[in-house]
């Protein structure tokens, strides 16, 4: 009885066999078939996109003069600004810049803004608009000038 046992499990381990022969035939046809296909070319890497430069606004590009400063300009949460002109290409600002601090400077009229001194570090007021100030109160004035994010005077 065991041979014969034996002998019905190689019989049935055959027919298996020849049905993984049959579909091991049929998946080399298909990679020797997809071999004949020529592949597609290869896509070439994109070039970066440059990164766009931020368009100044038209006040910015020309050189303004010390008239177009003079005056007051206002900040958020009682910071002002109030810009006079004592000597040609120089301007006096008087500044409230945060609720603690305020004081007098002496600033130089430059392509980029008023260039100006205060606690040991040079600053620069540059034009632009409220967006630019990063102050949401100041957002969409037009006309402002900007000391660094979150301080900036706009006209009323």
């Amino acid at each position: 009885m065991r041979g014969s046992i034996i002998v019905a499990a190689l019989l049935l381990s055959a027919c298996g066999a020849n049905e993984r022969r049959s579909e091991g035939a049929e998946t080399q046809a298909d990679i020797e078939n997809s071999a004949a296909t020529p592949l597609p070319a290869p896509i070439p890497p994109r070039a970066p996109s440059p990164t766009p430069t931020p368009t100044p606004s038209a006040t910015a590009t020309a050189t303004l003069g010390a008239n177009h400063y003079l005056g007051r300009w206002v900040g958020v949460e009682g910071m002002v600004l109030n810009v006079t002109a004592p000597a040609q290409g120089e301007v006096l600002l008087d500044m409230q810049y945060d609720l603690d601090n305020k004081g007098q400077f002496a600033g130089t009229i430059t392509p980029e803004g008023i260039r100006f001194e205060r606690g040991g570090e040079t600053l620069v007021l540059r034009p632009g608009d409220g967006d630019a100030t990063g102050l949401k109160w100041l957002a969409g004035k037009k006309d402002c000038l900007t000391v660094k994010p979150g301080e900036g005077y706009c006209r009323d």
